[in-house]
C-alpha cells in the first residue's frame, strides 16, 4: 500500500470543530464518495463508521477520535474524525500533534463557536495548516458571509472565500467555484455526481466581484503576482493555486468552502482542496528530535531509509484484539516482527501485528513507512506520547502535554468479584485516556476518578460497566480544587534526625518557596553551592518536594503554581541517606506551605449561553447568582443572544436543567476550562467545613 502512493500523494488530515457542526456527517460523506463505504452513515440513526462505540451512537456525539484511510483521485488520505465536546479535548490535542493539515467545520448558522476557538488555538500551537468548510448552508439563518466574518474577527485568521453559495437556506442548491468560474450542482439524492454549468445570470455580477477580491488577496501574498496584478496582466488559475497553497502551508491564509454534508452537497470540492492546498508529509515544517547519544537536536528526514522516529499518540483497549497503539512515523519505517526501542521508557518492544485502521475495522499490513499513520498490537509498556526508535540511534520526540482534570467522583465496586475487574478496567481506561486519572484517597480509602467534565466521567463509567462488566456505585461529582501560597517564604530550615541502634538518619535542608503565575505548575530549583548537600541527594530532595505537593495543608488538594528553591543544608558522612533527605524535604515543604498563607484555587470555566432574546434578563440573573463574571454579549441570527461569562465550575452543576426551565428548553450552553483562580474567603470556609 505504501509503495503504491509516493509521499507527495499522501495527506494526513483531521476533521476538527465545535460539537454539532457536522464533523462526523462530513467524514461519512468523504468515506462514501471515496468508495470506502457503500452507504451513507447517519449520526441520527447510529449507522456511522467513525462513531462506532455504543456510547457514541446512543448520544449522537463523537467521543474518541477514529482514524480511517481513503483514496481520492490517486491520493491516499489518512483521516481522523475528532470529538467536538470540550470534555474530550485530549482526543483533539493528540490528533493535531500528529496531523499535517486540518479541515475546520463550522455551522453556517452559528459561525465561530467556543470550542471552534479552542481547536483553532490548539492547531496554531502545533502549526497545523487548515482550510474551512461552512457546513449546514441549508439551515434557516445560515450565512456564508457572516461565518467568514466571524472567522476573521473571532479567530484573527485571514479567510479567503473560494466559493459562493447558490441559493440559501431551503433553496441552497449548489456553489460557484470562484477560481474556475463554474456553477456546481448536485442533482441526485446521494450527491455522487457533480454537474458543472454556467453561473446563473442573476449571480454573475456578484461572482465576478468575489473572484476579483480572491485574485487581489492571492496577489497580495506573492511579490511576482503583485507586480502582475498592478500592471493589469491576467493571472492564471495554476498561478493562483500555487500561491494559495504556499499561503495555507505557512498559515498566512485560510481558504473557505461551503456546502451541506447532510444534504450531500459540497463535499467533493473540499476533498479536491485537501489535495490541492493541504500539505503532504514532505511539505511539513521540520520535525526535530533530541539525539540522546550526542545530546543535541537533529532534524528528521521523511525517508524510509533514515533512522526510525515514531510517536505513539493513542492507546486503545480493543475488547477483541487487546491493546492497540496508534503511531505516526516521522522518519524510517516500522516493519512487522522487528524490535523497536521506546526511548521515553527505556524499554524494548516487539512489533506484533501491524494494522491500517478503518475506524473499528482493520487490515493487516507488512510495514508503515515515513510520513504514514498505523497501529500495532501487543505493546506492553508503551503509552501515549512515547517515542519509538532504534536502540543504536536513540531519539526523543517532543511528547504531548494534556490539561489537568477539573472534576472528580468517588467510585466503589458493588461486590468483591467486581473489585479486581474494576481495578483492571480503571487501569486500562487510564492508559487509553491521559486526562482520566485514578487515585486512592489516603484518608477515606475511596477510589477517586478524575476527568475533564461530567460527560467525560459519565462515558468512562458507562464503558467500565459495559465493556468490562463491572457493577459499581458512583458518588456525586466534586470539583478538583488546587492549593497554592499567596506570599513568598524564605529560609525554611528543617533537620530530619532519627537515632536508632546502628546507623541513624540525618538529612538537613533549607528551602525558599515563592508563588508563580497561574498555570505554571510546580517548579524545583537547586541553588546549592560548595557541596553543602552532595549531588547524589538532590534528586531525593526534589522527590520529597513533589510527593509532599500531592496533598496540600488546607484540605489535602494537590499544590500548584509555586517554586521551591533548595538554598542550603548539611549532611552526615555516615547517617545521611536518600530517604533522610526525602523526609526532610517533605516536612520543610509542609512548613513552608503553612507559613505562605495558603489559598484554595478553583477551576474557572469559560461559558457561552445562546438563548432567544426575551430570556436574556433571566439567564443573566441565573449566571450572576452563580458567581459569574459576564464578559460580553453578541447578537446571533434568529433573534437570539449569546452571553459569554467566566463562571466557577463548582457553580455549574445542575445548570443545564435550570437553563432549560428558564428558556422553555430553547437555551443551550457550552463551557470549557479557562484558568484556576483563588476561591473567595466566604466560599473557602464552606468548602473546608464540608
Amino acid at each position: 500500500m505504501a509503495d503504491q502512493y509516493p509521499l507527495e500523494r499522501c495527506r494526513n488530515i483531521g476533521i476538527i470543530a465545535h460539537i454539532d457542526a457536522g464533523k462526523t456527517t462530513t467524514t461519512e460523506r468523504i468515506l462514501f464518495y471515496t468508495g470506502r463505504s457503500y452507504r451513507l452513515g447517519s449520526v441520527d440513526e447510529g449507522t456511522t463508521t467513525t462513531d462506532w462505540m455504543p456510547q457514541e451512537r446512543e448520544r449522537g456525539i463523537t467521543i474518541v477520535s477514529a482514524a480511517v484511510t481513503a483514496e481520492w483521485n490517486g491520493y491516499r488520505i489518512n483521516l481522523i474524525d475528532t470529538p467536538g465536546h470540550i470534555d474530550f479535548t485530549a482526543e483533539v490535542q493528540r490528533s493535531l500533534r500528529v496531523l499535517d493539515g486540518g479541515v475546520v467545520v463550522f455551522d453556517a448558522v452559528q459561525g465561530v463557536e467556543p470550542q471552534s476557538e479552542t481547536v483553532w488555538r490548539q492547531a496554531d500551537r502545533y502549526n497545523v495548516p487548515r482550510i474551512c468548510f461552512a457546513n449546514k448552508m441549508d439551515r434557516v439563518g445560515a450565512s456564508y458571509e457572516r461565518t467568514i466574518e466571524s472567522i476573521r474577527t473571532r479567530l484573527g485568521a485571514h479567510p479567503i472565500a473560494m466559493q459562493m453559495p447558490i441559493g440559501s437556506e431551503a433553496n441552497f442548491v449548489g456553489v460557484v467555484d470562484l477560481l474556475e468560474m463554474k456553477a456546481i450542482y448536485w442533482d441526485d439524492a446521494l450527491g455522487k455526481e457533480m454537474r458543472f454549468a454556467e453561473i446563473p445570470p442573476e449571480l454573475r455580477e456578484q461572482a465576478e466581484q468575489m473572484r476579483a477580491e480572491l485574485v487581489e488577496r492571492a496577489a497580495e501574498l506573492d511579490d511576482a503576482l503583485t507586480v502582475k496584478f498592478l500592471e493589469g496582466e491576467e493571472i492564471s488559475v495554476p498561478e493562483i493555486k500555487a500561491v494559495l497553497r504556499q499561503a495555507v502551508l505557512k498559515s498566512k491564509a485560510t481558504l473557505v468552502f461551503c456546502g451541506s454534508s447532510l444534504r450531500n452537497k459540497g463535499v467533493q470540492p473540499v476533498l479536491d482542496a485537501v489535495i490541492d492546498y493541504l500539505p503532504s508529509p514532505l511539505d511539513v515544517a521540520e520535525v526535530r528530535a533530541q539525539d540522546l547519544s550526542r545530546d543535541g537536536e537533529i532534524v528528521l528526514s521523511v525517508d524510509d531509509n533514515a533512522p526510525l522516529a515514531a510517536l505513539v499518540f493513542k492507546i486503545v483497549s480493543d475488547p477483541y484484539v487487546g491493546r492497540l497503539a496508534y503511531f505516526r512515523v516521522y522518519s524510517g519505517k516500522i516493519e512487522q516482527g522487528v524490535v523497536v526501542y521506546n526511548s521515553s521508557k527505556g524499554k524494548r518492544e516487539r512489533i506484533g501485528r501491524l494494522l491500517r485502521m478503518y475506524a473499528d475495522r482493520r487490515e493487516d499490513i507488512s510495514y508503515v513507512g515515513a510520513g504514514d499513520i498505523g497501529a500495532v498490537l501487543g505493546f506492553k509498556e508503551t503509552s501515549t506520547g512515547d517515542t519509538l526508535c532504534e536502540q543504536s540511534k536513540p531519539l526523543l520526540l517532543e511528547s504531548i502535554t494534556f490539561p489537568e482534570p477539573v472534576i472528580k467522583v468517588a467510585i466503589e465496586p458493588k461486590t468483591t468479584a467486581d473489585q479486581d475487574r474494576m481495578a483492571e478496567a480503571l487501569r486500562r481506561l487510564s492508559e487509553e485516556d491521559p486526562t482520566f486519572r485514578v487515585h486512592t484517597d489516603e484518608v477515606t480509602g475511596q477510589t477517586i476518578i478524575s476527568g475533564m467534565g461530567e460527560l467525560h466521567l459519565d462515558v468512562l463509567v458507562d464503558r467500565m460497566m459495559r465493556e468490562f462488566r463491572v457493577q459499581a456505585n458512583v458518588g456525586r461529582p466534586r470539583v478538583s480544587y488546587r492549593e497554592t501560597i499567596s506570599r513568598p517564604v524564605t529560609r525554611v530550615d528543617y533537620r530530619y534526625v532519627k537515632q536508632t541502634g546502628g546507623h541513624g538518619q540525618y538529612g538537613h535542608v533549607v528551602i525558599n518557596v515563592e508563588p508563580l503565575e497561574r498555570g505554571s505548575g510546580l517548579a524545583f530549583e537547586n541553588k546549592i553551592v560548595g557541596g553543602a548537600i552532595p549531588q547524589e541527594y538532590i534528586p531525593a530532595v526534589e522527590k520529597g518536594v513533589r510527593e509532599a505537593a500531592e496533598t496540600g495543608v488546607l484540605a489535602g488538594y494537590p499544590v500548584t503554581d509555586l517554586k521551591v528553591i533548595l538554598v542550603d543544608g548539611s549532611f552526615h558522612e555516615v547517617d545521611s541517606s536518600e530517604m533522610a533527605f526525602k523526609m526532610a524535604a517533605i516536612f520543610a515543604f509542609r512548613e513552608a506551605m503553612e507559613r505562605g498563607k495558603p489559598v484554595l484555587l478553583e477551576p474557572i470555566m469559560r461559558v457561552e449561553v445562546v438563548m432567544p432574546e426575551e430570556y436574556l434578563g433571566d439567564v443573566l440573573g441565573q449566571l450572576s447568582a452563580r458567581r459569574a463574571e459576564i464578559q460580553g454579549m453578541e447578537v446571533r441570527p434568529g433573534n437570539a443572544q449569546a452571553a459569554r461569562a467566566l463562571v466557577p465550575l463548582a457553580e455549574m452543576f445542575g445548570y443545564a436543567t435550570e437553563l432549560r426551565s428558564a428558556t422553555q428548553g430553547r437555551g443551550v450552553f457550552s463551557m470549557e476550562f479557562d484558568h484556576h483562580a483563588p476561591v473567595p474567603e466566604s466560599v473557602t470556609a464552606r468548602i473546608l467545613n464540608s
